[in-house]
């Protein structure tokens, strides 16, 4: 009869700025690891103190990317199995079960593991349109999977291996306000502007009519976004928002224009 796998260590890896109103509900989640990771680029409202506090392993380190600083956490831990989520992120009930069954079995059906991110806006879950299920991948090996790539923005975890599914949601309590959000997206926008620009990739005037009007569509109507009622129709609004006005930027780039 085979022996019984090993159970893993595992790290919970969380970059940080300014979150000292979400950090602790974050840490709460993810008492089940062995080890916290905290790497904060500067935080003046306590989200360090608050962190340490909890037992996490706080370093500070100074931003130059999204995927960058998540790497920078991961090849910190002391583990090599990872669990890489955001300050404003939770990891509930049903998928610390999950996790915890995988781990059992010594994960050894994948080198990394996907599950569901259901984002609570303006008070409530969305539950459908292009917001869930919105299946995350940040459960893996560091050993065969990491944060990989040139982006810094919309960073994907590159994996040698196969990925499984895990049941349970992990809750994104996303933004603080509609400005918090708009100005997030902004942002966002800017950078992934800046990378198209700087990958070569076409920009066009349809980009512009054409894709803000397809995501609307696709999360909206097709993926039934409507069932979310008025929080629905705002979130696919922003989001279309969001498309526009990475195109512009893309746009304007492409022609040597300032954003």
């Amino acid at each position: 009869m085979p022996a019984a796998a090993a159970r893993p260590s595992l790290a919970a890896c969380i970059i940080t700025l300014n979150e000292a109103d979400r950090i602790d509900a974050c840490l709460d989640s993810l008492a089940f690891c062995d080890e916290i990771v905290v790497v904060d680029s500067g935080s003046t409202d306590g989200t360090r103190e608050r962190a340490a506090a909890r037992g996490a392993r706080v370093l500070e380190r100074a931003f130059d990317g999204y995927r960058s600083q998540k790497d920078f956490a991961v090849q910190a831990a002391r583990c090599d199995w990872v669990l890489c989520i955001d300050a404003d992120e939770r990891v509930t009930p049903p998928l610390r079960a999950a996790i915890e069954a995988a781990r059992d079995g010594g994960f050894a059906s994948a080198a990394a593991y996907r599950f569901a991110r259901c984002t609570h806006y303006f008070g409530a879950p969305l539950r459908h349109g292009n917001a869930y299920p919105d299946r995350v991948l940040r459960l893996f090996d560091r050993r065969r999977a990491g944060w990989r790539g040139e982006r810094e923005i919309h960073e994907q975890v590159g994996v040698d291996g196969p990925v499984a599914r895990l049941a349970g949601d992990l809750d994104h309590q996303a933004y603080r306000s509609l400005g918090d959000q708009l100005r997030r997206l902004d942002r966002y926008s800017t950078l992934m502007a800046q990378h198209l620009h700087a990958r070569g990739r076409r920009a066009s005037l349809a980009a512009i009519v054409l894709s803000p009007a397809w995501r609307f569509l696709r999360g909206y109507v097709l993926r039934a976004g409507f069932l979310d009622g008025w929080r629905g129709l705002v979130f696919a609004l922003v989001e279309a928002d969001y498309v526009r006005r990475k195109a512009i930027k893309h746009y304007l780039l492409a022609r040597g224009a300032a954003i």
